[in-house]
């Protein structure tokens, strides 16, 4: 499966080790780390219990975005209910989504920092949210039993047939592709007048979820990127 679990700002060591542990039960490899507090570490290794190869391949990422720039589809994990409503999945359907647009490319699913969870920031990057249900009197999840319970729906789902994926003529838009695009209209929108960067308030986060719900493919990313590029040029001939 072309499946990765990303780890922001995660803060206890042993949590990345218990993490890796989790992955290589249900057969998941590709770990990336954002900004770790502290990686490598030896609470880290003791916690991996023998899953220490995926602490060593683990990267290590700058950023979410770098973490995310060769994917298609993105489950960020969030327990806080957001001001502006993201698509929900629990983690069955979410899996089974995953595993289906694994066949596009790569997919990721995300996990904040154990306290504060995943900003409003990280979750521009997603394009669903992944809800694990619990009891409401206690539905503080450790951050690798939240990882265990999305790797087993996913080994669960790479077992069953999810159908044959979904027919484009271009494989979907990347999430580096989909950031130009993003960069670039904001910045036409504001040339243009129509976003005022002083009080932009929630105008960029519709339109990404806008954009996540088209889910452009490449073919389509070049066409809004031409776009924006045309309306460049005439403000810049006027």
């Amino acid at each position: 499966m072309s499946i990765r679990i990303v780890l922001v700002g995660t803060t206890h060591p042993g949590n990345i080790g218990a993490v890796a542990r989790a992955m290589k039960n249900m057969g998941i490899g590709d770990l990336v780390l954002v900004k770790p507090k502290d990686f490598p570490h030896q609470d880290a290794t003791a916690r991996a219990s023998g899953a220490t190869d995926i602490l060593d391949a683990a990267r290590v990422a700058s950023s979410l975005a770098d973490a995310l720039t060769d994917c298609v589809y993105v489950a960020g994990a969030s327990a806080r209910s957001r001001t502006i409503n993201w698509p929900s999945m629990g983690p069955r359907d979410c899996a089974e989504r995953m595993v289906l647009e694994s066949k596009q490319g790569n997919v990721a699913a995300v996990f904040g920092p154990e306290k504060s969870g995943l900003h409003n920031d990280d979750l521009d990057l997603c394009h669903t949210l992944l809800t694990i249900p619990t009891d409401p009197g206690f539905s503080s999840l450790n951050l690798a039993m939240a990882v265990q319970v999305l790797t087993y729906e996913l080994r669960v789902a790479s077992m069953l047939n999810c159908g044959p994926g979904f027919e484009s003529e271009a494989p979907p838009a990347s999430g580096e592709e989909m950031e130009q695009f993003y960069t670039h209209l904001k910045q036409v929108l504001t040339d243009i007048g129509f976003l005022d960067p002083e009080n932009p308030r929630h105008l960029m986060r519709r339109l990404r979820r806008l954009f996540i719900r088209a889910r452009p493919d490449k073919n389509e990313a070049n066409i809004l990127r031409g776009i924006l590029a045309a309306i460049d040029r005439v403000k810049e001939s006027g």
